[in-house]
């Protein structure tokens, strides 16, 4: 037997137009400068809605499907997360889906965290990632997907790049940014303070670029130090200031016609040599 609508909020408040609140969720998704002032930035699907209420990020406001039977999952969400929730028209919540063929069951008004690399956690086994002026947001959640599912512990994008709170780049994390810290820094600056003041208090973080010139292959370099791997832009790769801030370079060898692999690809490639090299055990000799 169904479960009557009675169990969703019964004093749920209504959205039935394109007000002015409408008008501020519509413009989170194409307008990256309207989500910094306010933010926050809008999530939906089960999987990411559940790991950032299970990783405490704050959700300001819950939209729901006002016109149907909501799942067991809508449910319980609603029950037990203590914020805003208003009920809304299907075709709206299809517009702030971004007009997929079915309109979203609930989507979520999440607060963003602020962009503070002491966010990432550091310690003797540190991996994390570090992506220059990225022009894709795809990408930027494809690595932080990828760099969650391989143990590392955090995202740094740096400079004029693609947002990592993007409906693309949100979208293609399938929830890995609600458990992977991704920062945004303006420069190399602000990433060379915070790895000089960890190699202070005792980590010594060696700073890795890929690159097809590399210093020697991937797989001849020591990746179980602690280590930050530096990822280029789409088109340039690493910038002359990066290149000059590596410790060392590696390349991924490639045999075919191919020049180059995409940089979600790239990442991910070297990622997993670093995990192989960790659980393995094996110590590689450093140039």
């Amino acid at each position: 037997m169904a479960k009557s609508r009675g169990e969703r909020p019964s004093a749920a408040r209504q959205v039935n137009s394109r007000n002015a609140r409408f008008q501020q969720w519509q413009a989170l998704l194409g307008n990256r400068n309207k989500r910094t002032r306010a933010g926050e930035f809008l999530v939906l699907g089960v999987r990411p809605i559940s790991l950032a209420v299970e990783n405490g990020w704050p959700i300001r406001t819950l939209l729901y499907d006002g016109q149907r039977e909501l799942s067991k999952w809508a449910r319980e969400l609603l029950r037990t997360v203590r914020t805003e929730q208003l009920a809304m028209a299907p075709g709206l919540l299809m517009e702030l889906g971004e007009k997929s063929e079915t309109p979203p069951e609930v989507i979520a008004v999440v607060e963003m965290p602020a962009d503070d690399l002491d966010r990432i956690p550091v310690r003797e086994d540190f991996l994390g990632v570090m992506f220059d002026r990225p022009t894709s947001p795809g990408n930027i959640g494809s690595i932080i997907r990828s760099a969650d599912a391989l143990g590392a512990h955090g995202l740094i994008v740096a400079g004029h790049a693609a947002d990592v709170y993007d409906p693309k780049s949100v979208r293609s994390s399938t929830g890995s940014m609600f458990s992977l810290p991704a920062v945004r820094v303006p420069s190399p600056s602000e990433v060379m303070e915070w790895v000089e003041a960890r190699r202070a208090a005792g980590t010594p973080i060696v700073l890795v670029g890929t690159d097809e010139h590399g210093d020697c292959d991937v797989f001849d370099f020591d990746l179980t130090q602690p280590t930050l791997l530096l990822i280029g832009n789409e088109t340039n790769g690493l910038s002359n200031a990066w290149r000059a801030l590596c410790d060392h370079t590696v390349s991924i060898p490639m045999t075919g016609s191919a020049s180059s692999l995409n940089a979600a690809n790239a990442a991910t490639a070297v990622l997993y040599e670093a995990v192989r090299q960790r659980v393995s055990g094996r110590t590689a000799t450093t140039p």
